[in-house]
């Protein structure tokens, strides 16, 4: 089967840094690939490749078919695209930016105008269409731009961090458009930080950590790689958090996660309502105090730590995953 989208060893230097290392990425036709990454992974810069907004060092790219070194323009015509920072023109109103758009793209002007009306009402922009985009809030820029991505319903769609910024109903919105995009064959690339926003989305995953791949699959595949069950407490007083990290271990847990700002902990635990039963009781010794207590499977935010060592929202300098590349599918 030839994906929609193939890229094999890309390479980018910026200087001494090196961005991104050998990295290969394939995407079915009608599918979702969700790339994920600590910051300064490589994820933008893939996007900022694969979208022919930067020339790699090394490697090759091929979109829907089409060779984005020698064909940049024709690879353009099949691709949209949402960055992390709204692309919109602030003076001119969402009506306009989405016609202008539409115009970019090929399309007439009656068809430009009608698509910008169905996307503006689509994206909740109704009341704000005729108004200048200077006047927007931030998440209806966000709302804006994804628009203008999709505004020549494009065979394959590259989403950078698309919901940043959008509260929950906005966020859902989105989702259910891009699975509608995707039941209609369009093929997506997306990258986020919102680790539900994976799991929800995509067929596939791939987890990059300085420039190179460390695991690919599903992401009920990628789960079963952490093991089972996830033990998860929120403690009354932040004075409980070294205690109730001692009852863990002396319990069996290991690996416990510490979140001193949530006053959480989490560890990996076999055993199942026994076990929680008998950690409760020895809690309860310790003169341990919860807020809260549950016992549940590992998601994906499990995995994302295990693979990298920090959770999602860290900073593009500390320190990321060992290179072992982790193969979980045969």
């Amino acid at each position: 089967m030839n994906a929609t989208i193939s890229a094999s060893g890309l390479v980018k230097r910026y200087g001494g840094v090196v961005a991104l290392d050998g990295l290969d990425l394939e995407v079915q036709k009608g599918t979702v690939l969700g790339l994920l990454g600590p910051n300064g992974a490589g994820k933008t810069t893939a996007v900022r490749i694969l979208t022919t907004l930067l020339e790699p060092d090394e490697g090759e790219v091929m979109i829907a078919g089409v060779d984005i070194r020698t064909e940049p323009g024709r690879a353009r015509e099949r691709i949209g695209l949402s960055g992390q920072n709204a692309a919109v023109d602030e003076y001119l109103t969402g009506n306009e930016n989405l016609y202008i758009v539409g115009r970019l793209y090929g399309l007439g002007a009656a068809d430009s105008r009608a698509r910008a009306r169905a996307l503006i009402d689509e994206f909740a922009l109704t009341d704000a269409g005729d108004r200048p985009v200077k006047t927007y809030s931030g998440g209806m820029r966000r709302r804006l731009d994804l628009a203008a991505a999709i505004v020549a319903e494009p065979m394959v769609l590259f989403l950078d961090e698309p919901t940043t910024g959008l509260d929950p109903n906005s966020r859902n919105m989105l989702w259910d458009r891009i699975r509608r995009l995707v039941e209609g064959g369009s093929t997506v690339l997306l990258t986020t930080q919102y680790m539900e926003e994976a799991d929800q989305l995509a067929d596939d995953v791939v987890v990059i950590a300085d420039g190179r791949e460390i695991a690919h699959g599903t992401p009920d595949e990628l789960k079963r790689t952490v093991g089972g069950d996830r033990v998860e407490l929120v403690v009354e007083r932040s004075g409980d958090l070294e205690a109730a990290e001692q009852v863990l271990r002396r319990t069996g847990l290991d690996a416990v996660r510490v979140d001193r700002d949530t006053r959480r902990l989490t560890a990996p635990g076999s055993g199942g309502p026994e076990m929680l039963s008998n950690l409760l009781r020895s809690l309860a010794e310790a003169q341990v105090s919860l807020h809260d207590v549950s016992l549940r499977r590992p998601t994906l935010d499990d995995v994302f730590l295990t693979l990298t060592g920090h959770g999602t929202a860290t900073s593009g300098d500390e320190p990321t995953a060992d290179r072992t590349k982790q193969e979980v599918k045969s």
